[in-house]
């Protein structure tokens, strides 16, 4: 979906949106909404031909998925990050791509985890780097807050830019998730004007703050951010993980004031 008068370009989050349908039925139901184009989170319970056909047929693109992060329902928040897990998170990656080439997608979240061993994740990311070096895959790093997943790893906008410049991770990019940060840091446009000339923020995704639902019902003023992003020449899509409060469609009147 395009905003109305604007740049800019909305992607309706699968995993939060469209939770009144069947999964597979998502694709469908934000395509008739005006979507363009949708990302979700774990798609591994559907094999990858399938899902492929059903996006297909849907109309919409997908955008992105997560790689698996592990057993969500006992806790898991990713993979990277704990040693004793270390070749779990290698065949992690392998199925991702696999889920990529079938999607035909070139950007994927990869979750740090919950856990303190920064030497891990670092590893582990210097790896994957390494890995698929020549493939078309882009890699996300997305600082999550502490208050929803207590013991997230990576928090702080700054830890995600600094590990990209140290390491020299030319295909890993940070997703920028403004809920996220708003509960963590705050000063957003700030925040935006300080990371998005650099290049290496390659996705934003939009919630509003702080219970998680629609942007319009939010501490922070989308407007303002949208305003923002059009003065920066943001060229990629924006994510819409979100909660809606009362049904999907009944909350996308927002997007239509953009």
């Amino acid at each position: 979906m395009n905003a109305a008068n604007t740049s800019l370009r909305f992607a309706a989050n699968l995993g939060l949106m469209y939770n009144e349908w069947p999964f597979l039925e998502r694709f469908k139901a934000c395509a008739e909404d005006g979507f363009e184009w949708a990302e979700c989170l774990f798609p591994y319970d559907v094999p990858p031909d399938h899902l492929a056909a059903v996006v297909a047929e849907s109309g919409v693109k997908l955008l992105q998925i997560n790689a698996p992060a592990g057993d969500w329902a006992k806790g898991d928040r990713g993979l990277a990050v704990d040693p004793a897990r270390e070749s779990e998170f290698k065949l992690s990656i392998e199925l991702a791509l696999k889920y990529a080439e079938h999607l035909k997608i070139n950007q994927m979240h990869v979750l740090a985890g919950v856990g303190a061993d920064w030497n891990q994740y670092r590893k582990n990311l210097s790896w994957l780097s390494e890995q698929t070096q020549g493939m078309a895959m882009t890699w996300l790093i997305e600082p999550i807050n502490r208050r929803d997943v207590p013991g997230y790893l990576l928090a702080y906008q700054a830890d995600a830019h600094r590990l990209i410049q140290e390491l020299s991770l030319n295909n890993v990019k940070v997703q920028m998730d403004l809920y996220h940060c708003q509960i963590m840091e705050g000063d957003i446009i700030s925040r935006l004007r300080q990371y998005l000339p650099g290049g290496n923020v390659a996705h934003i995704q939009i919630a509003g703050v702080p219970e998680r639902h629609e942007p319009s019902r939010s501490e922070l003023s989308y407007s303002r951010v949208f305003e923002e992003l059009i003065a920066l020449d943001y060229r990629g899509l924006i994510g819409c993980e979100y909660r809606p409060l009362s049904g999907t469609r009944a909350g996308l009147d927002w997007i239509k004031s953009v």
